[in-house]
């Protein structure tokens, strides 16, 4: 789901070609294997994202080489960075390509002095989704930037100790590891971090190649842990006898309700080990699959008890129809989060259960590639089917879909 802050932004590929290879689609975690596609759904999969390509190409801004561009502005370099990625990871794309050498041109001039990519607004998640995209290009001007945006971003995690300029905008409180911030990225304007946001910054980590026994991923594991619905992982009350799996969306409302939690899917009735019924807050499908594969980045195994839990809420939660736990809010995002947490773990199938003893294995690369060929219209962007979250915008979602689908493509060995 894209997070409710932003509601408040302003907006934010083309023939057959062979399969691109294991690092061009988001540096999947070593010794993967990936998705497996049969004819019909490789056709269907190369015809769609060709579409989306196209697409995309035709709404960016010729002279910013930005998306999302008002006014000749282009406030918010995350939007230019989705399109980005999906574009990057286009079969054959060369990285002189004038869409792709424009749009890195973009993200470029958007860095500031301290390293962070940012129009003004949002540093967190406009410099975490930039690292992913500019990650990918091999240009010294780009791993020049990816650097200094790395090293920013490390700075702003919420416990990371760095002591950061007086007036620094949005700059994290510092915390102790006893307190609920610790480990996460927020927005700024709540004043505390949220999943979603630290999904997105260790996404951008990983793909600049920080691996998971950096203390950026250390710390983060503690906030992830805060943020999964199982009592023998969470130490935080509201998660006292739940065993849910999933994940919520962050460990406090805001800066003035610390370490109450908050879940967009509301709450549910679970049953304690005596018996009683209490409402605990609701896991939810985009926020599962972000902090699954977070875990991921951050080193833990398939049989770590962490991981083992969120893939049985995985599993018994499984579809494509909506983003389980809030229906169609956020849809696109769950697809692309949904996705790359997946390809992450290298698994093509997803154990779903059934009422039979035993369960069905879902292939959800070829499900997800038919959910979004009956969602794409014509002029290859795809159909809205709710307004939260910006996901009524149409290179919004399209950016999505074309990230989501490149990480539903099957790689070379």
């Amino acid at each position: 789901m894209l997070i409710a802050a932003l509601v408040a932004l302003s907006l934010v590929q083309p023939v057959p070609a062979p399969a691109p290879t294991p690092t061009s689609v988001g540096k999947p975690v070593p010794g993967v294997k990936g998705p497996t596609l049969d004819a019909a759904h490789m056709e269907l999969l190369t015809r769609i994202s060709s579409k989306a390509s196209v697409y995309l190409r035709s709404k960016q801004d010729k002279p910013t080489g930005a998306w999302g561009v008002k006014d000749g502005v282009a406030p918010f370099p995350a939007i230019t960075a989705l399109a980005l990625s999906g574009l990057l990871d286009e079969p054959g794309v060369k990285q002189d390509d004038p869409v792709i050498a424009a749009a890195v041109g973009a993200l470029l001039k958007a860095q500031q002095p301290d390293g962070s990519i940012q129009g003004g607004a949002l540093p967190s998640y406009n410099t975490a989704i930039s690292i992913a995209a500019l990650a990918k290009v091999s240009d010294p001007k780009a791993k020049e930037a990816v650097a200094k945006a790395v090293a920013y971003l490390k700075s702003i995690q919420y416990g990371s100790g760095v002591e950061l300029p007086a007036g620094t905008a949005e700059a994290p409180t510092p915390v102790g590891k006893e307190h609920s911030f610790y480990g996460g990225w927020g927005y700024g304007k709540h004043g505390r971090p949220d999943l979603s946001n630290t999904q997105w910054a260790l996404e951008g980590l990983h793909a600049a190649g920080v691996g998971p026994d950096d203390a950026s991923f250390q710390r983060a594991l503690i906030f992830l842990q805060r943020c999964q619905m199982v009592d023998s992982v969470n130490e935080m009350s509201y998660a006292d006898g739940s065993t849910q799996g999933g994940f919520i969306y962050a460990t406090s409302e805001n800066k003035d309700n610390v370490g109450i939690g908050q879940s967009f899917a509301g709450t549910i009735e679970e049953t304690m080990d005596d018996g009683k019924k209490v409402s605990r807050l609701r896991c939810y499908g985009s926020m599962t699959y972000a902090g699954f594969k977070s875990y991921l980045y951050a080193g833990l195994k398939a049989d770590d008890p962490r991981v083992i839990h969120a893939k049985e809420w995985m599993s018994a939660h499984y579809t494509l129809d909506e983003n389980p736990g809030v229906g169609t809010d956020g849809l696109f995002y769950y697809y692309v989060t949904m996705a790359r947490s997946l390809a992450a773990s290298g698994e093509p199938t997803l154990p779903v259960k059934t009422d039979s003893a035993s369960p069905r294995q879902a292939n959800w690369a070829q499900d997800l590639i038919a959910k979004l060929a009956s969602l794409q219209q014509e002029d290859g962007s795809f159909k809205p089917v709710d307004d939260r979250w910006m996901e009524n915008d149409p290179v919004l979602i399209t950016a999505y879909s074309l990230m989501a689908l490149r990480s539903a493509t099957p790689t070379k060995p």
